[in-house]
């Protein structure tokens, strides 16, 4: 039988609770909560206040927003173990996107207060937030290049690759659960298109694709794909 992992697991498995102390780490545990989003419902809106940090205990989650006109931009994908929103946490700023789970997902929720109390209280704390805005920050100026540079298969290569990044998501197994519509609503594709990048990427032997799964072979690889 497949383990369910719980939310205080989660939490002792995060990687910026390694260093807290034990003191910190039971405020962490009586304060965080836990809440669950069903596939297609949105976890958090743009414009909306923002009152909590958040984590992925078990699902997949995907960070967009939309113009005017209609075009939706996917930022990134979030599984097991990531964490967002620090940035406005921070700013104390109303939320600049939309994140919508696309699975059935079971969500850690941080009041601000605990997060502010471990910025105040933890060294650690501060050290892995501040590595981990550099990498969204890196993230962010590579999506501008698969944008403007990249063709699809690239980008499905370069958004796949980046699920891996330990910062974002540090529970990410080899083998993802995840279905070709998914592939194709973290990159903002088709389903058709995204399963005809997956057939350039196997044949590149960069990755596998199987029934309702990916495994992937080389993430360097997908990392620096250009078709």
């Amino acid at each position: 039988m497949e383990h369910v992992i719980s939310l205080t697991e989660m939490l002792r498995q995060a990687a910026w609770a390694h260093s807290l102390t034990a003191e910190q780490m039971g405020r962490v545990e009586s304060e965080v909560t836990e809440r669950f989003a069903p596939a297609g419902s949105y976890v958090c809106r743009k414009g909306d206040p923002v009152d909590h940090w958040i984590g992925v205990v078990d699902g997949l989650l995907k960070m967009s927003s939309d113009s005017p006109e209609g075009k939706t931009v996917t930022f990134t994908g979030m599984l097991n173990g990531g964490w967002f929103g620090e940035g406005s946490v921070l700013k104390t700023e109303p939320r600049r996107y939309d994140v919508v789970a696309l699975r059935d997902s079971r969500l850690a929720f941080m009041p601000r207060a605990t997060f502010e109390w471990l910025l105040d209280n933890s060294i650690a704390f501060n050290r892995f937030l501040l590595l981990q805005l550099n990498e969204r920050l890196g993230v962010f100026i590579a999506l501008v290049e698969y944008d403007r540079m990249l063709d699809t298969d690239a980008r499905v290569a370069r958004c796949l690759g980046a699920l891996f990044n330990p910062y974002f998501n540090p529970g990410s197994q080899r083998t993802l659960q995840i279905s070709q519509e998914e592939v194709g609503y973290l990159c903002s594709t088709s389903r058709q298109r995204a399963n005809q990048a997956l057939q350039v990427l196997e044949k590149a032997g960069l990755l596998r694709v199987d029934y309702g799964s990916i495994t992937i072979l080389d993430v360097e690889g997908l990392r620096s794909f250009d078709s």
